[in-house]
Parts: C-alpha cells; structure tokens; sequence
C-alpha cells in the first residue's frame, strides 16, 4: 500500500494544547517542516464527535487542513485504564473540565479506581496528516504501563505524572523529555507516520 508523502513547508499542528504542540514541534524539528499551530492562526476547534482516537485525529487533522488550506498533523491521544474500562480514553481531556485541569482528572482517576488492584493501564495516540483535498493518512501508537499515586514529576503534561511505562521505575513527568519522546505512545505513532509520509 502507497502512502501520499509530505512534501515540506507550511504544516498546522491541529491542537490548542501548548504541551502536544511543544511535543509535536520536537518531534517533527529533523524536518524539512514549517510548524504553526491552529491556535496560532485562530482555527476554531472542531467538536470532538468521534467514537475512536483514530476517528478524532481525522476529524481534528480535516478541520485544520480545509481552514488554512495547508497540511495537516492531528493527534488524540488519551489514557485508557484497564480497570476502568478503558475510561477515560477518547474523554481524557474532558475529564479534566473546562479549566483543561489535569489535577482534577487525576484525582478523578484514584477516585474512580478506588481499591481496585489492576493498576495496569495504557496511553493511546493516533496520528493523522490531512491534506485540504481530503486526503487523510493515519497511525496508531501505544505505550503500557502503570498508574502510581500521588502524582510524580513536573516534566511531562496531562496525567504524565501518574503513568511509569513498562520496565520502569518513573513516571512520565519525572523522565527526561528525550527519553519519553524515544519510546511514548505518540512517538509510536510518529515512527510509523514517518515511515510512510516521511521516508
């Protein structure tokens, strides 16, 4: 299966959340890539409809891709905890309020888990690049782990601070950022994105 390219130049981070884009821009910096974000250009943020990640990266990729007639690059990512059912999943950010307060979405969390036992949990990301034609190519990326309360680290954003992925001992927030870029749900994403569009 062929995979439409990037070709370089003006590419939107579809999101208005300083944290991904910081991320997305780091990922994406050894590349022939112009980044401005949907905030920076005031683009309106689509409403979430989807049922899956991947069906709101596609969404939220098209919105921004039609709006400044360039390509696109969306992510939703999100924490599905096992014994939650997956919650809060495609709602992580919406878990945290209106105030975007990931504070409140993690106490919801340890609330929600109660004494439950399974502490297993993973974070999903889906990426999508669109094209104002369109066009849309998308990937899915994981990364396992564990949830751990209270919160730990600064360095992260979202529930960074309650996720130590599989294999070790800290937690998102508490890790250097390369070292998380190297191995994260999004980063999974990314490589195969890269591979395909990028190559």
């Amino acid at each position: 299966m062929s995979h439409r390219k990037f070709e370089g130049g003006r590419l939107i981070v579809a999101s208005h959340n300083p944290g991904k884009v910081r991320e997305i821009k780091e990922l994406l910096a050894s590349f022939d890539a112009s980044v401005v974000s949907a905030g920076d250009l005031n683009l309106p943020e689509p409403d979430e409809t989807g049922t899956t990640f991947i069906a709101n990266a596609e969404l939220k990729a098209l919105a921004s891709a039609t709006g400044a007639n360039a390509v696109a690059l969306a992510d939703d990512s999100g924490l599905a905890v096992t014994a939650l059912n997956g919650a809060p999943g495609i709602y992580s950010a919406r878990w945290a309020g209106p105030a975007k307060d990931f504070d409140v979405a993690m106490k919801k969390i340890e609330s929600e888990l109660g004494d439950a036992t399974d502490r297993s949990a993973k974070f999903v990301c889906a990426l999508t690049l669109a094209w104002p034609d369109g066009h849309c190519e998308t990937f899915e990326g994981t990364v396992a782990g564990e949830l751990t309360f209270p919160p730990r680290g600064d360095k992260g954003f979202g529930y960074d601070p309650i996720f130590i992925p599989s294999g070790y001992d800290v937690t998102f927030a508490e890790m250097d950022p390369q070292k998380k870029h190297a191995m994260s749900h999004r980063a999974d994403a990314f490589a195969k994105l890269v591979s395909a569009c990028f190559a």
